[in-house]
């Protein structure tokens, strides 16, 4: 029975599935620089953690090229100096119209103040020939009586008058030399349709300022981000590789460092043909990582098969001539990132099992 219990257990050990190598695998996230330029980079060690957002490196390039953003600000110079002489236009203006405003008011008073005066003296005149100022009947008017004309005289003068008064104070002004209104109102009428124009240019003028200043602004940030560029982490992880030297002039899409990211450990191992055609996605497996007791649960994530050199071209850890002989299998293992002490294990190795050996309860007291 002792032979046979120890047959059993050798033979069961033997036929587990078990990998014949396991390591510690992550994905890796290579920085680039964004803009040509020389590069300004502490010192970081290889491995030293990093957080993501966190500027690793600084690119400044003081050739940068800024001949469209002085384009455009000489543009609104010359936009901001027709806006100016259209203000100076329209200020001017109005100010010439104010004072066309009040000569033409002082005109109306005066000239008000001159018919109501003549219109007065008319119809002191008209009393003194013997007339009410009130209009008389055409049957009290005797035809070719030389009094009856200067009355009728009078009595026209007086009217005349009367309308005239009538029409300035209404702001129409009736004489010779002009129309309706004196030369100041005309001209105040031409200077009301040139202000309306100057303030439409004005606003236009205003616009293309505002258009310009906005097209500034942006080419602004543009040559900012060809003058200097930050180089943040995209990850949680640590330094793998840095690619360049502080000082190293650069053109743009050079990586600069690499990083790891330790958010995306999985375990990566070579098994047998016997044991990799009983695998599928999903199925439960275990992963011991060597020198220690600690056992993690873990999940098949990854059947890649024979020759799977292509998988890791962004993976930290390359695959060895003898793992691409065998069969690669992937594990995606939890536990390996919820563990504080291991402080991201890319690179330690261990052992993978996908079926129950005889000795486990064994193992699991030691």
């Amino acid at each position: 029975m002792i032979v046979a219990v120890a047959l059993w257990i050798i033979v069961g050990e033997q036929m587990a599935g078990a990998s014949a190598n396991a390591v510690v695998n992550a994905r890796l996230s290579t920085l680039r620089t964004p803009i040509a330029g020389e590069v300004e980079m502490p010192d970081r060690a290889l491995g030293a953690a990093t957080s993501e957002g966190e500027v690793l490196a600084t690119v400044v390039d003081p050739l940068a090229d800024a001949v469209r953003l002085d384009d455009l600000q000489m543009e609104r110079n010359f936009a901001f100096a027709e806006v100016a002489r259209l203000e100076a236009l329209v200020a001017d203006t109005r100010g010439t119209m104010a004072v066309l405003e009040r000569r033409g008011d002082r005109f109306a008073e005066r000239q008000i103040a001159e018919l109501e005066l003549r219109l007065s003296h008319a119809r002191d005149r008209l009393r003194l020939l013997g007339v009410n100022d009130e209009r008389a009947e055409p049957e009290e008017t005797l035809a070719g009586d030389p009094s009856s004309l200067e009355q009728s005289r009078a009595r026209e003068e007086v009217d005349v008058l009367e309308n005239a008064l009538a029409a300035a104070r209404a702001g129409v002004f009736i004489g010779d030399g002009y129309n309706d209104a004196p030369n100041s109102q005309q001209r105040l009428v031409e200077l009301e349709t040139l202000l309306a124009e100057l303030q439409a240019d004005l606003r236009a003028a205003q616009s293309r300022v505002a258009a310009l200043g906005a097209r500034v602004e942006a080419e602004q940030v543009a040559v900012n981000r060809l003058a200097a560029a930050e180089i943040r982490s995209t990850v949680d992880g640590q330094v793998w590789d840095v690619l360049a030297a502080d000082g190293e002039r650069l053109q743009r899409g050079e990586p600069v460092l690499r990083l790891v990211d330790c958010g995306s450990l999985v375990v990566t191992l070579s098994v047998t043909e016997t044991v990799y055609n009983r695998l599928r996605i999903g199925d439960a497996a275990e992963f011991r990582l060597a020198g220690s007791g600690e056992v993690y649960p873990g999940t098949v994530t990854r059947l890649a098969g024979s020759g799977a050199a292509t998988v890791y071209r962004n993976l930290a850890v390359a695959p060895s001539r003898q793992h691409l002989e065998r069969y690669d299998v992937a594990l995606l293992v939890p536990g390996l990132r919820a563990d504080p002490d291991l402080q991201c294990p890319v690179g330690r190795t261990g052992r993978a099992f996908f079926e129950r050996r005889p000795l486990d309860w064994l193992r699991a007291l030691f």
